[in-house]
């Protein structure tokens, strides 16, 4: 019986032996298929990755060339000839030409850039943030009062990233408006919160000071 039994599992082994490499010869491409694309992903992903931090070192290369331009016109027309990578490094270049357009008195200007890129939904929600912060800060906005304040109100939402910086500007309308009982208190807020920067909190504490007040609430 034992005899019988070695082989029984001698021909079944052989069998199953037979069929697997059946199976091999039938599917195996398929194994040989996967092990190809996942080596050839894994480096084009580091090609790809490669050629990401290629293009970015470029692109901030040469945003570092433009901005040693001795004058404002100059530093406008050579970031204007940067080739940005993609939305994101589009509005990168267009908040740094709208600030040296400000600076060389092209205020409409600047602000037609700083509106398309607040406008453009392709572009992460700070780029767009910062680009209406600016441009509702800018004294040549064209704005009156009343859409300046509720532009900021807009901005100064807890937990999101210019919330003390619009709360500032919101407490220079209430100065504007004849309102500083209003101002000091969203002042010493901005003075008293821990997120504040330590310029931020020493211009409230000095515009508290100007508007006659003191540090401390009581």
């Amino acid at each position: 019986m034992s005899n019988t039994d070695s082989f029984i599992d001698e021909v079944t082994e052989e069998v199953r032996r037979d069929r697997l490499f059946g199976l091999m010869r039938r599917y195996g491409w398929i194994g040989i298929l996967l092990v190809v694309l996942i080596v050839g992903g894994t480096a084009w992903r580091e090609y790809s990755r490669a050629q990401a931090e290629s293009r970015a070192q470029a692109f901030g290369d040469a945003i570092m060339r433009a901005l040693d331009e001795a004058e404002p016109q100059a530093r406008i027309a050579a970031l204007g000839a940067v080739a940005a990578p993609g939305p994101e490094g589009e509005a990168i270049l267009n908040l740094l030409i709208a600030s040296e357009q400000g600076s060389a008195g092209e205020g409409a200007a600047a602000a037609e850039r700083l509106g398309a890129v607040s406008g453009n939904t392709e572009v992460p929600a700070i780029y767009r943030q910062i680009a209406q912060f600016k441009a509702l800060a800018r004294a040549d906005s064209g704005m009156d009062a009343t859409a300046r304040r509720a532009g900021f109100e807009a901005l100064a939402v807890p937990g999101e990233p210019l919330n003390l910086l619009a709360q500032e500007q919101l407490a220079l309308l209430d100065i504007e408006a004849g309102d500083t009982a209003a101002a000091t208190e969203r002042l010493r807020a901005i003075a008293a919160d821990s997120a504040a920067t330590t310029g931020l909190r020493r211009r409230a504490q000095q515009v508290i000071v100007a508007l006659g007040g003191t540090l401390d609430e009581g």
